[in-house]
């Protein structure tokens, strides 16, 4: 026995250091403490620099006993391993009083401190989710915040290629003030990508505001760009133009329905944006915008659209329609488009005719995802023309919930949430015509997870199930 044991320190002992970095890459922070006890080549791989270069913090608003160290834990990680970090990620979850966001802030000053002292690894930072508008951050403690995130950024500005700052929710004077942080030593920032959307607070003209093209004007490499429409404008097209047109790659707009989205912009500005950067793709997020005179403001068809999303979220504006978005709209971009989403309570109107043509027209379109009231006869027809290759997608999402809501009332269910023979003899028969399609359902059955009653030949496809009550899928 004890030749036993011997011998199998010996080989823990010989393992190579690559391998026991990377069994403890797969431990959390408590057991590799632990771990590290063993011998002094187990702590020597605790301390190896490649374990620690990635870290996200999350900060539960929630009170919870399971959680009551995780301000001091942040602190520790990064008083020890700070050193090491190339990205870092932080989430505050739901903060829920003045307290918290108090004891947020003073963690984050010495946290912040103790990086910018430390650190000259880190690329990239992402802080998402503050919601610095909210009434729980007391003026002095957002002021405080703000500061010290802002003296971070100055400290980290020649390193820095990607900046995440999603749902801040700033005035403009300090969305600004954190933005001119990565320029203020050189007068000029080349980060690489920004997302700054929903960074400024709910119903703010950013567009019109001279201080935010001025912010803008001091980024000369930028390729990727994420934020609101409401920063939209000629002005900041010109700025791409002038000063990123040569790396820029992809726009990410979303446009909510509280900001604002009225302004005029040219098909022009768009025109010669799109000239000097012509890998240039842009990517819109439409939230609650549905109207198709509002939709035709901004879809220009000087817009290089690669992706759209559109989602009602069960309006109640009744007088909207989405027939001519589908039919007059969005076949403008049936040479580029790739990907559409689409999540509608059209309930009082149906659209499968016309989604259907707009597929077919689009030659380049590849990922479709629906969730609207839709018939089976569209799925079958879809179906049918891709086994046909009369369109090129490789990825359907469709909501069976929202197929079943058109289903003839004869319908027998043997139990709740299983597919009627009907649709399942369907499915079966137009799918594996076409066996390489990536077909995803997804459905609501309540409370409690049903079997579906598929039959054996889907078995090959995807089959996505939500046991909760969610309006949209994952």
């Amino acid at each position: 026995m004890e030749d036993d044991s011997e011998t199998e320190q010996s080989s823990w002992a010989y393992l190579p250091d690559v391998c026991l970095r990377h069994v403890f890459h797969w431990l959390d922070d408590r057991d590799r403490s632990q771990a590290a006890l063993v011998c002094k080549k187990w702590s020597w791989a605790m301390y190896s620099g490649s374990l620690w270069r990635s870290r996200t913090i999350i900060f539960y608003g929630r009170p919870s006993r399971a959680r009551t160290m995780e301000f001091q834990s942040a602190l520790w990680y990064v008083k020890k391993f700070g050193k090491y970090l190339e990205h870092l990620e932080i989430k505050l979850s739901n903060p829920y009083n003045t307290a918290f966001t108090q004891k947020f802030q003073m963690t984050m000053r010495g946290l912040l401190s103790h990086l910018g002292k430390r650190n000259s690894r880190l690329v990239s930072l992402s802080i998402k989710y503050l919601e610095l508008d909210r009434l729980i951050w007391k003026n002095v403690v957002r002021a405080q915040f703000i500061k010290n995130l802002a003296t971070f950024l100055k400290r980290m500005s020649k390193q820095l290629d990607y900046l995440n700052l999603k749902g801040a929710r700033v005035t403009l004077e300090d969305g600004c003030e954190l933005l001119n942080s990565l320029t203020c030593l050189t007068n000029r920032s080349f980060i690489s990508e920004i997302n700054i959307e929903d960074f400024f607070g709910l119903h703010l003209p950013v567009y019109s505001s001279t201080l935010f093209h001025q912010t803008m004007s001091k980024f000369h490499s930028l390729v990727i760009l994420t934020f609101n429409y409401n920063c939209i404008s000629d002005e900041l097209l010109d700025i791409l133009r002038e000063h990123s047109a040569h790396s820029l790659c992809t726009l990410n707009i979303k446009c909510h329905i509280h900001d604002p989205h009225g302004q005029v912009v040219w098909g022009m500005s768009w025109a010669n944006l799109a000239k000097r950067a012509p890998k240039l793709n842009v990517n819109f997020f439409f939230e609650r915008v549905v109207r198709h005179d509002h939709l035709a403001r901004i879809l220009l068809a000087e817009i290089p659209v690669r992706s759209i999303s559109l989602r009602s979220c069960y309006s109640s504006d009744r007088d909207w329609i989405m027939r001519p978005t589908l039919t007059n709209l969005l076949p403008v971009y049936w040479h580029i488009l790739q990907k559409l989403t689409l999540e509608l309570d059209n309930c009082h109107e149906l659209l499968d005719d016309e989604l259907l043509q707009l597929i077919l027209s689009c030659k380049r379109l590849l990922f479709l995802k629906v969730w609207a009231f839709l018939s089976v006869t569209f799925m079958e027809s879809l179906l049918q023309n891709r086994a046909e290759r009369k369109c090129v997608l490789t990825t359907i999402k469709v909501s069976l919930r929202a197929l079943k809501l058109l289903f003839p009332s004869s319908l027998h269910y043997p139990e709740k949430g299983e597919v009627p023979m009907p649709i399942e003899r369907s499915l079966t028969e137009m799918l594996t015509t076409f066996p390489i399609l990536c077909f995803s359902i997804i459905t609501n059955l309540g409370n409690h997870s049903q079997k579906l009653c598929f039959p054996a030949c889907l078995a090959r496809y995807r089959i996505i199930t939500s046991p909760n009550n969610s309006t949209s899928p994952s």
